[in-house]
């Protein structure tokens, strides 16, 4: 079977990804091969992950992430601040509008320049947290932003071997088989950082993580003492900020801003029993 679809590329501070509206409900029901389809930058369109645009009862729109190796995944910050951009574009939601994503309902504002989306509260924080790699030992910091993350604070973020590290840290048994992403942080001021991330499902090192910039803010409020907002700087070379609620060391509606662009708009065939795209008829 054949499948006409639909599709936008978006990109969040370099972090991309495809939208596509399916509020008609009628993509192949195979979500993952789609999503592992569209997102191969050979064979495919090209994205960190597959967004899609779904009804909801509670919200102006519910939001499905799948990542590029087709797994389901968590809360996607960039992923969500893109879809906000897209939703208003196309006169789905107003410029204040909320959508629902894993069973939370999130809140995103679209700027001109930017978009400031209220993530979840974070849970889950262990510290002094050991992944032991052979001899090497990395010491860091778990948080769940909505997606889980490791945190470990080094001196010079350029001269990490992310892929090699990350990947391994990644896999790692302590993180049972969600597995985790891997996040590099290297404090530049009292208010800012530099940041390097593994993200799992995409199982390679991104120019952006939503997520995990406000992972590494929020750890390095708490254990380096920045002042919010903390400007993150990301591997595209494009900043996002992070902003939250203090209240002693308990953070509440972390909002994360930042670039969301529609990129360009197209339309393909998939070839639902290859899992394949088909020549344009």
């Amino acid at each position: 079977m054949i499948a006409e679809v639909v599709f936008t590329k978006v990109s969040g501070a370099g972090n991309d990804f495809i939208i596509i509206d399916n509020r008609a409900d009628d993509l192949p029901s195979d979500k993952s091969a789609l999503a592992q389809t569209l997102c191969s930058r050979h064979f495919g369109v090209g994205a960190d992950g597959l967004l899609l645009l779904e009804s909801s009862s509670r919200a102006h729109f519910a939001m499905k992430y799948y990542n590029s190796d087709g797994s389901y995944g968590g809360m996607c910050g960039n992923g969500g601040r893109c879809i906000a951009r897209y939703a208003f574009v196309k006169g789905l939601a107003p410029m204040e509008m909320s959508f629902e994503a894993l069973d939370f309902l999130y809140h995103a504002e679209v700027l001109v320049d930017s978009v400031i989306l209220t993530m979840k509260d974070p849970t889950d924080l262990r510290e002094d947290f050991e992944v032991r790699l052979g001899k090497e030992v990395h010491r860091g910091f778990f948080l769940n932003t909505g997606s889980p993350h490791f945190v470990e604070f080094v001196d010079d973020v350029e001269s990490v071997q992310v892929e090699r590290i990350g990947r391994s840290i990644h896999r790692d048994p302590v993180f049972l088989d969600e597995g985790t992403n891997v996040n590099f942080v290297e404090v530049t001021s009292n208010d800012s950082i530099r940041l390097r991330t593994y993200e799992r499902g995409v199982e390679t090192e991104t120019l952006a993580c939503g997520t995990g910039s406000v992972a590494a803010a929020i750890i390095s409020h708490l254990h380096r003492r920045l002042k919010f907002p903390v400007t993150v700087h990301v591997k595209s070379g494009e900043c996002l900020k992070v902003n939250a609620t203090s209240d002693g060391d308990t953070l509440r509606s972390p909002k994360l801003e930042g670039s969301a662009h529609i990129l360009f708009t197209g339309r393909l065939r998939f070839d639902t029993a290859k899992r394949t795209i088909a020549d344009l008829a």
